[in-house]
This record gives structure tokens, sequence and C-alpha cells, in this order.
């Protein structure tokens, strides 16, 4: 996780003042993460017993195998919690990232498995790409040259890394069904005058209100649940302290895992299926990992090894001290084991926790569905930056009702806390399977450890999973097919827009203009160049769309500077300010035609703060004296065709001095275009600005400093350049239309021309994910025949 950095910051501190800041940062961020990561992990102690017994072993309910079942929990959570996750799997954060994402673009950069468009070699010098030791260990090369050869490989790997974030999203559907559902059966236990009905409408009003919830943001949510589940874990840690004092001392001899296997010789196959009651005690693990962008990999190891995994094991510790005195109680285990005096705080208080449970995965969701967008997979969804000072802590409104809605849907349509917990179970171990596979290629190729060493933690983890997810898939009849029904629809989703936009950049990619026929025309392109800046949006990295052309063909005037504009994910988490735009030229100087890509990362949010035109500008004349006096970016306009491109750092920019920079406030006709004589134009103008007065913008005016010894052609260029922005700036875009070849299979225009088409007309446009103002859209209808 990321910290935005704080202004006026000393640079000298104490390092026992920085230990102590960092301390209690960690402590802070450790409480936030009870409310909105252990939710659902800290309350499966209310089904786990339940759910191993009722079923197979119902003819296996003997004090042996709940001491057995016990034993099994214990090292279930001993070594995938505990051992995997917060011992390993943290510490391959992707620069304070986590999640199946973060593990597949640690792979990424270091070796070319990406499938990203419009990637550069100037992407690599990122200091967020970087992250990690570099070099390549030579055991890992035959397979790593084998992974960059074969696409269909790079591709498998993709659709694995969908696939886990398919059945994240598909736990963030069926978290906040399983536990408002066996909350509110705790109630009906309590009050046998409620109908099953009742109790579905009370259950369905709680849905609403946690989904309604989420607009506040993490942090917020976070502080408001945390109390919740603390007082839950303490209350259920000195329960089964009581439970364990008094009714079975010996169950401490269960820590032995010689009680697994007389388990197994006693239940035989029965056993084996009632692993999926064992697999709910760890549901919820992943948001460990999935969530880490929101907290610290120290604040969830704090969390986790000193509070959580003792508070669990001692509850179900207890849990089965009781059982194993009071076997008629199992299918009531927990609500059984509870003291007769504490009964109804505690009921209250469980009943809270397992509505908090829900909170873990629908933030998960959140980051997985915006991850998916940046890797081009996700269409276009609105994302709230929630935080101001904790990078990461997104919502998302679109994704958060479709949740909603599908989750109101699960419970009214099941109704069945056992069909809803074993398509959980199938959806938690999937994503638990697939995260050791990515980890053991991240041993390899980030971390360069021994192949023998990555072979072993693969084998050693899948052969407990396996286990686990085999015992899961038994279940697909009886439930575990709503879990598999809900990854193939998001599925779909993505491989349909994934598809659709490589076919479309591809397009683009063998449609450019030549950059020789723009020669051909000269610096006026053939028609009125008129002041005035043109901002050219593509998906194209390098060269001209085809797009320029029929602006250029149908056009009778273009503005004098152009600007190409190239937005794009780069395989990190975050891009910083200052190495965000990369500016080049195209074609000779006198042309005045310049290209801007602007990278973010995976996990940046494009925020709306109107201040990117005056960035670019800035830019654009640092690029202009850079290139003066640097030799490697100037040369012979006769060969300068599409030019090498800089990093420009916004903070250099903000220190030149060679612009002037003034700011006043823009109002009404103040903020409209300044060269226009148009008095039509200046009253729609300010018309917009008092409909939208949230878009008002200070004005920036920029002036060239005097007696700077400059060239005369560069003074001449960043004055033209000046003069564009003060007559206004325009945002060029094309409106696309995807369809597929008459020639193309039926398979590929259904996905094209119903899919694809579908999916494009109900997200966000592209102007409006990338904060364009609609007062100065220009758009141009084009067809993309792929």
């Amino acid at each position: 996780m990321q910290m935005e950095p704080e202004s006026g910051a000393s640079t000298s501190r104490n390092p026992s003042q920085v230990s102590w800041r960092n301390l209690s940062r960690n402590l802070l961020l450790a409480y936030q993460s009870f409310g909105v990561v252990y939710g659902d992990l800290s309350t499966s102690p209310l089904y786990v017993y339940r759910s191993v017994f009722i079923g197979k072993l119902q003819n296996h309910q003997t004090p042996d195998a709940i001491f057995g079942a016990f034993s099994l929990i214990f090292w279930t959570l001993t070594l995938i919690p505990l051992l995997k996750y917060v011992f390993i799997l943290l510490s391959a954060d992707d620069n304070g990232e986590g999640g199946t994402f973060a593990l597949y673009s640690l792979l990424c950069r270091h070796a070319k498995f990406s499938l990203l468009p419009n990637q550069q070699a100037a992407d690599e010098e990122l200091s967020a790409y970087k992250y990690g030791p570099s070099g390549v260990s030579p055991s890992s090369l035959p397979l790593k040259r084998f992974l960059e050869k074969h696409k269909k490989s790079r591709t498998a790997l993709l659709i694995v890394v969908l696939l886990g974030a398919c059945m994240v999203i598909g736990d963030g559907v069926l978290t906040p069904a399983i536990s408002v559902l066996s909350s509110v059966s705790g109630l009906q236990a309590a009050e046998h005058k409620l109908t099953n009905g009742e109790v579905l409408l009370f259950a369905c009003v709680i849905l609403v209100g946690l989904f309604a919830l989420q607009h506040c943001g993490t942090h917020r949510v976070a502080f408001m649940f945390a109390p919740i589940v603390i007082i839950w874990l303490i209350s259920i840690f000195a329960i089964g302290v009581y439970n364990t004092i008094r009714w079975n001392p010996k169950i401490v001899s269960a820590f032995s895992p010689h009680y697994i296997i007389k388990f197994f010789h006693e239940t035989g196959k029965d056993g084996w299926i009632s692993l999926g009651g064992v697999l709910l005690a760890i549901t919820g693990t992943e948001a460990m990992f999935a969530d880490l962008g929101h907290f610290t990999a120290s604040s969830i190891r704090l969390a986790f090894a000193f509070f959580v995994y003792p508070c669990l094991v001692v509850q179900y510790m207890g849990q089965a001290a009781f059982l194993s005195k009071n076997i008629d109680n199992i299918s009531q285990s927990f609500y059984a084991s509870i003291p007769e005096k504490v009964f109804w705080p505690v009921f209250i208080i469980a009943t809270l926790a397992a509505i908090v449970a829900s909170q873990a995965i629908i933030t998960a969701t959140f980051s997985i569905v915006k991850q998916c967008h940046a890797l081009g997979c996700f269409p276009r969804v609105k994302v709230v930056h929630t935080s101001r000072h904790i990078y990461g802590q997104i919502y998302v409104p679109e994704i958060n009702w479709i949740l909603m809605i599908l989750t109101l849907s699960v419970a009214i349509g099941f109704q069945d806390i056992t069909v809803i917990g074993n398509a959980y179970g199938l959806a938690c171990m999937t994503v638990m399977f697939i995260t050791t596979f990515l980890m053991a290629l991240v041993i390899i190729f980030v971390w360069q450890r021994s192949f023998l060493l990555a072979a072993g933690f693969l084998l050693f983890f899948w052969f407990i999973e396996g286990i686990y997810l085999s015992s899961a898939l038994m279940k697909v009849p009886q439930g575990g097919w709503v879990s598999l029904v809900l990854s193939f629809i998001f599925m779909a989703i993505m491989f349909i827009w994934h598809y659709g936009t490589r076919k479309k950049y591809n397009f683009d990619l063998h449609n450019k203009v030549s950059l020789k026929w723009l020669l051909g025309l000269g610096p006026s392109l053939g028609i009125v160049r008129v002041p005035g800046i043109g901002l050219v949006y593509s998906e194209l990295a390098t060269g001209v769309p085809a797009i320029f052309s029929h602006f250029v063909t149908n056009l009778p005037a273009f503005h004098n500077v152009l600007v190409f504009v190239c937005v794009k994910s780069v395989p990190v988490p975050f891009v910083a300010p200052e190495e965000r735009f990369l500016i080049g030229r195209i074609c000779p100087r006198p042309y005045r035609m310049y290209r801007c890509i602007v990278r973010y990362g995976y996990k940046d949010i494009q925020r709306d703060d109107g201040n990117f035109e005056n960035q670019l500008i800035r830019s654009i004349a640092e690029f202009i004296q850079m290139e003066a006096v640097e030799p490697q970016f100037s040369s012979s306009e006769n060969t300068s065709f599409d030019g090498r491109m800089a990093v420009i750092s916004t903070r250099s920019v903000e220190s030149s001095s060679s612009l002037i920079i003034s700011e006043e406030e823009a109002s009404g006709a103040a903020n409209s275009i300044q060269s226009s004589k148009s008095l039509t134009l200046q009253s729609l103008r300010s018309a917009y600005d008092d409909e939208n007065p949230q878009v008002r913008r200070r004005q920036v005016r920029f002036q060239l400093s005097a007696g700077l010894g400059m060239d005369s052609s560069v003074r001449e260029e960043l004055l033209d350049l000046i003069q564009a922005k003060e007559a206004g700036v325009a945002y060029i875009m094309g409106h696309s239309y995807v369809k597929a070849r008459r020639s193309s299979s039926y398979l590929k225009k259904l996905v094209i021309d119903i899919g694809y088409s579908f999916l494009r007309k109900n997200c966000r446009g592209p102007a409006v994910a990338l904060n364009i103002p609609h007062i100065s859209l220009i758009e141009v209808g084009m067809i993309y025949y792929v």
C-alpha cells in the first residue's frame, strides 16, 4: 500500500520517531483490518462443526471423530492462512498491492508474459517497474523462454488469473448471502414464532443496508465494523477457554496430527467428503492477500498472528471439548456451547459479526474489478477513490449494485445455507489453488530461487488444497454449480471485452496513417491551420491513428498545434506523477505535432482535478527546450519522422523558469475560448459553467520569460504553443463502431456484433472515463471491421 506524500515533511527524522510512527500506523491499520479483512474468517465457528458432521458423518459422531475434526481444523488454519498467506504470500506484494493480479503483474515484469497492447521499452524505466530483484536465474531460463515463445501459454496464464478473479467476484456474491442468512437463522432459532418468509425479508433488508454503506469508503466502514469483530473475537476466545476447562481439557492432545490419521481410518470416504465442511474454517483467507493494498503487510500479520489466529484456535478447541461430552448438540454446536448467562449478548454480537463478514470480500471485489479493467479485461466502470490519504481504497458503484442484485437473487432463490456453503467452499478453494500456482512462478522468476524450491512449495500446498478441492467438487450437484455459473458469466464478460478490445487495437495498429503521406502534405497538412490545440485521443503509442486521416480529408481546417494522446495502463500498481508523461515529436518541427503518452498503473485512479491541460502544456514546453539542448532528443528534421520520447517530470516542469504561470478564478465567459468571436459559443460555454459549477477550474495563463538566451526557433515554437493554449483546447475522439467482417465465423459475429457491442453501449463512454469536458469534445464516427 502506498501513502501519498506529505507536503512540507521534514527530510530528516530521528530513527526512533520514524519506528514509533511506523508502529503506530501499523497498529491503526491493524485495527481497521479487523472490520474489513477478518469478518468472514472469524465467523466460521458459527457453522463449521455442523457442516462437518451433518451429512455423510452422521454415523460417525464419536469423541474420537470430534478430536480428529478439531485436529484437521487446527492444522488447516496453521498451514494455509498462517504459513502460506501470512508468512509467504504477504511477502510477494507488488509495491504494496496483493491479490492474484499483483502476482501476475510481477510475473509480467520479470518475464515477457504480458498480453497488454502498446507496451514500450520506456515503461521498464519506471521506478515501480523495478520492484524486486533484477536479472534471471539460470535454472529458470528454459521455462522462461518456453512461456515467452508460445503465445498460447501466455494466454493460458491470463485465463488462469481471470478464473481466479471471477471466483473472487463470485465470493462477493455468495459471502453476504451465507453470512446474513446464517445470522438471521440464529434469530429464528431464538424466536420460533418467526416464519421463513419473515426471516428472509429481514435478511434482504440487512443485505440492502450493507451494500448501501459501501459508498462511505473502506476506512469509514472499517472504523464502524472493527469494534464488532474485535469484541466478537474476544468473546469466542473466552468461551473457548471456558469450554476447554469445564468440559474436556484433554482436547489439547488433538493438536497432534495423529488424530487426523485416526479420523480418516474411522470415517474413510465419508471423512474425505466431509472435508468440504472443514474447508469453511478458512473461507475468507484470500481476503488477507487481496485486500493488502488497503492496509500493509505488517498490519495484517500483526492482526492475524497475534489476535485472530489464537482466538479462532481456542474457540474451535473449546467447541470440540464441549461436543465430545455433548454429541447430541452437534446441529447447534456453537450456540449450545455458550454458557446460559451470556447467551443473549453473545448471540447479538454473533449476528452483527456475521453481517460484518461480508465486508471483506466486497472490498476485495472492488479491487479485482479495477485491476481487470486496467488489464483490458473488464468494461469501463466508475471508480471512486474514497480516501485522500490511503492509496487503493476505492468504491465501484455499478459493481456494488450488481453484487447486491445477485446476492439477493441467491439468498431468495436458495434460502439454504448448506447449498450456498457448498458453492462458497468451491470458489474459495479454487482461488487458493490458483494463487499457489502463481506463487510458485513468482518464486522462480521474481525471487529467483531454485526450481526445486518452487516445485516443493507447489507440490506441498497443492497436495493439501487438492484434497479439499476434490472434496468440494464432489458437491457440485448439491450447490457447487452456483459458483461455476457465476464464474462462467463473469469470465464470458471478461473474454468478450478483452477479445473485442484487442481486435479494435489491432485494426488501429495495421491501419496507421503513413508518415510519408503526412510529410508529403507539408506543414499545413493541405488544409487551413487555425489557432488552438487539438488533442487527438488514440490507443496507439506509436504512429498516427487512421481516424486522423478522416479529419484531414473531410475538414477544411484543423488546429495549429496537434497532440496525439495515448492513455494506457502499465503492469505496475501505480505510476509516480513525475513519471506519468512521455512526450515526443511527430514529423519535423514546423508541423507542430507532438505525442503524449499518459501512463497509469492498474491501481491508479484517474482523478478529474482539471489540471491535465496545464500539465500537458508545461510538459511539451519542457520537451521543446530539452530537445534543443540535449543531442539525443534532437535530430535532423529531414529524417525525424517519429522521434524519440522523453519522460517529463512534472516537478522539473514546475521549477522551470521559461514559462511564467499566472492563475485566476475562471467563471462564465472568462473561461470561454479566448480567440472566438462567436457570441453563441461564449454563451453556450457560460451556460455550461453555470449548470456545472463543480467543473469550474482555475484559469492558468502562460507567458514566455523575457531575456532568456534561447534559439529563435525554440522561442517561436514556445510562443506558438502559448498562443494555441490561449485560443483554446479541443478534445478529439473517434466514436467507433466495431463490427465483425462478413467473412467471419458465426461465433465471432456473435461475440463482436452482439456481445461486445452490448457491453460498449452499456458501460461508461471513453470520454467520461477520461474526464474529458463535454463542451470541448469533438467526436467523429468510424466503423471498425475486425
